[in-house]
């Protein structure tokens, strides 16, 4: 009964989403919440499911950004960005792209999404142009750029913790097939976008007349919020070392910046996306219900039972169940969900690397399927929509659907060639 049940909770809140008739926050904090009052999941189970640390990260973070964004920054790096593609909207993509994709191996993508939407937004106003293609470039290359080291993406932390693989093996085994896929989304992204990509040849010109410098108006705080930035950066790269999770460390740099700077809390607080974070609440709720009740573990498991003693077959037929699971239930939980199954099929004698590659890659680059499959989709859409840009469910699905299949193939190929032939 309470297998069906969650099943229906969570296909209604799914299609609420979807359809965007009703806010996705009120979907899915109703859905999460519906799951405990109908006793699938007890209180404590559902409030455990809340991943804190991502809820933490994401407030610190935010904290940062906003006070970052007071000085005046992401305006210069828009005039910077614009003038580097020199006015050119197909260039300042791939530079978009480029960048994001960079940061987000070397950090990870929730926190690349958060610096980086303020200044796609902040350009695309400057220009004239809808900012609509570069955030969704941006969403792709997060998740792309992600997948490639061990920190980029939550997936990658959850399988490099069970499997024992340090930073260096994410990076030799993944960096190279994510450069590819970059590389073909970068060209697909302009047959996508062909008619939104267009500059009015005045605006072009403006842009290239603007002096960065009179764009920073608070040069103290600025230089105050940079360094702190760039000491939370550092503790993200050194937290294993450390002893101290993500969250601990957005929350230490926010806190120092807003005590340093001397900057009233509440105003601060008011730069945080309160809809996105309770977004995340309720959906780790609902997603804990389904996992709860075995719908995520059945069909994994009927999968590991259907491909036992074929790796090529196994990996392959991972690799793509992830990409489309990931998309449905959000890529954290499907991956936690997944990783015992990968450890039974090691159990049984199947190689370990095929199917820990095969798990990552399509975990996080199935992400991209829709805008509820990684935490970067959800945050980047969370301000897209409070600057008054939604990106709607069905218009990033079109693009998703056509990224993830490239991607897929090529992972599928990249894969093949290099473990199994």
């Amino acid at each position: 009964m309470h297998t069906w049940l969650a099943a229906a909770i969570f296909i209604a809140a799914y299609a609420l989403i979807a359809s965007e008739r009703v806010d996705r926050t009120l979907v899915a904090l109703l859905g999460g919440l519906a799951v405990v009052a109908l006793g699938i999941i007890d209180q404590h189970e559902a409030f455990a499911a809340i991943d804190l640390n991502v809820i933490f990260l994401l407030a610190g973070m935010m904290v940062l950004a906003g006070t970052l964004g007071r000085t005046g920054f992401f305006e210069w790096l828009a005039i910077r960005a614009a003038k580097l593609s020199r006015g050119d909207p197909f260039r300042l993509l791939v530079v978009f792209a480029v960048i994001t994709a960079g940061l987000s191996a070397l950090l990870d993508n929730v926190t690349t999404v958060v610096l980086i939407t303020p200044v796609i937004l902040s350009v695309s106003r400057r220009l004239g142009i809808p900012p609509g293609p570069y955030l969704v470039g941006e969403i792709l290359a997060s998740n792309i750029g992600g997948t490639a080291t061990l920190i980029g993406d939550p997936p990658n932390i959850l399988i490099g913790s069970a499997a024992r693989l340090d930073f260096a093996a994410f990076l030799v085994n993944l960096a190279p097939v994510t450069l590819v896929v970059l590389a073909v989304v970068i060209v697909t992204l302009r047959r996508l976008f062909r008619g939104d990509l267009r500059v009015p040849d005045e605006q072009r010109e403006a842009i290239l007349e603007l002096r960065e410098s009179e764009a920073i108006h608070d040069r103290r705080l600025l230089a105050i919020s940079l360094i702190v930035i760039a000491a939370t950066m550092a503790g993200f790269l050194l937290h294993a070392a450390l002893g101290l999770e993500a969250a601990t460390i957005a929350l230490l740099g926010a806190t120092v910046l807003l005590l340093v700077a001397r900057i009233d809390p509440h105003e601060a607080l008011r730069q945080v996306e309160w809809s996105t974070l309770f977004f995340f609440v309720g959906l780790f709720m609902l997603v804990e219900a389904v996992v709860h009740v075995g719908i995520v573990g059945g069909v994994a498991d009927a999968l590991a039972r259907a491909t036992a003693g074929q790796v090529t077959v196994a990996a392959i037929a991972l690799l793509w169940f992830s990409a489309i699971a990931s998309a449905v239930v959000d890529n954290i939980p499907y991956a936690a969900t997944a990783i015992p199954v990968v450890q039974r099929l090691t159990s049984d004698g199947l190689p370990a690397g095929p199917l820990w590659w095969a798990l990552a890659l399509g975990a996080c680059l199935g992400g991209n399927l829709t805008i509820v499959g990684a935490s970067a989709n959800v945050v980047v859409a969370g301000m897209a929509a409070r600057a008054g840009h939604p990106i709607r469910f069905t218009e990033f699905l079109r693009y998703g659907a056509v990224v993830v299949g490239e991607s897929m193939v090529i992972s599928t190929v990249y894969l093949w060639a290099r473990y199994l032939a």
